[in-house]
């Protein structure tokens, strides 16, 4: 069975609003949901990046049933990867189990703001692997003392650890990533909806197989609006970034940097990626790509913060229940 989550925003939308969502996602009958963690907005107009931790513990006391999870964190600048051992802890104790820890080697745009630099994509990957076993070590609820290439820990003990642990994702982008991540991650995260990432990850030694016990889990951006072109409108103010690819957006260091970028995208070319409009039809159409390609478990990111609660009373309903009649 196919699941199907709702994106926590925090780059659209401010924290008490985004808790409220979460308690409309759950009611409107999402399977989980997953929050972003980013330190600035990709645009000055979406205009918000609330603290998601912060978030997140909030959503989990507010609602009972849907996982949730970091899509994603990077635990190697912004924050010490003992630090996100810690606060991943907590919060899957808030939850009682349904929290998964979706880490990602980080973007630019969050993690330039301490002052420690930007590094290339190898040395990005290589610190990312170090803080997994971190991470790893720490939720066993054992001493580690650890002298890296790139971090230390020096007697650190989590006092609050849940017995199930925290299931770790991993972002990954291609073979490379994968055979680093698979090993040590327990489920598999990419927007990109290609079977060969399945493959792939299926075929690597000392992976879960997806589908029997491991997660591909899958994001894609919609707009609902009940007029197309509004909705392509607002999709193209919020949402142009999202053409620049990975490559790109991991680089870029400002809100002012992805709108220079994006500056002669055009709304015809964000409604070639996005679905946008009334036409729920054609929002299962762009989202099957993910199930065809073998994903478990779909995110959708509702695109804006205007109809947000008009697309949980109204439109979610119907449109799960057309993915779901749809997706195997």
């Amino acid at each position: 069975m196919t699941n199907f989550g709702y994106t926590l925003m925090t780059e659209q939308s401010g924290p008490r609003e985004l808790v409220r969502y979460a308690v409309g996602a759950e009611e409107a009958g999402f399977d989980f949901e997953v929050s972003s963690d980013h330190f600035s907005p990709w645009l000055k107009e979406q205009g918000h990046a609330p603290h998601a931790w912060t978030v997140l513990g909030a959503v989990a006391h507010a609602t009972e049933r849907v996982g949730l999870m970091t899509y994603v964190t990077c635990p190697t600048i912004r924050y010490h990867p003992a630090i996100v051992a810690q606060k991943s802890a907590t919060l899957q104790l808030l939850a009682e189990g349904r929290f998964t820890l979706g880490l990602g080697s980080g973007e630019n745009l969050n993690e330039h703001v301490v002052g420690e630099g930007w590094p290339a994509v190898k040395q990005r990957l290589e610190m990312l692997e170090e803080a997994i076993e971190i991470i790893r070590a720490l939720h066993t609820g054992e001493v580690v003392d650890f002298k890296g290439e790139y971090f230390d820990v020096a007697s650190a003990h989590l006092w609050d650890v849940p017995e199930q642990g925290v299931p770790i994702g991993v972002a990954a982008a291609g073979p490379r990533g994968i055979a680093t991540f698979g090993p040590v991650a327990d489920h598999l995260i990419s927007t990109d909806p290609f079977p060969s990432l399945i493959e792939t990850w299926n075929a690597t030694e000392g992976c879960a197989r997806i589908g029997d016990g491991a997660r591909a889990v899958g994001q894609i951006p919609i707009c609902w609006g009940p007029d197309e072109a509004e909705a392509t409108r607002v999709a193209h103010e919020q949402f142009r970034w999202f053409a620049g690819g990975w490559k790109v957006n991991a680089d870029l260091p400002t809100p002012a940097g992805f709108a220079g970028a994006t500056q002669f995208v055009r709304e015809e070319d964000v409604a070639q990626n996005i679905p946008c409009g009334p036409d729920l039809d054609k929002i299962v159409e762009s989202v099957s790509a993910f199930w065809e390609a073998g994903f478990t478990d779909i995110a959708l990111v509702q695109v804006g913060d205007a109809r947000q609660e008009q697309f949980l009373a109204e439109v979610a309903g119907p449109l799960l229940d057309k993915l779901r009649a749809a997706a195997p």
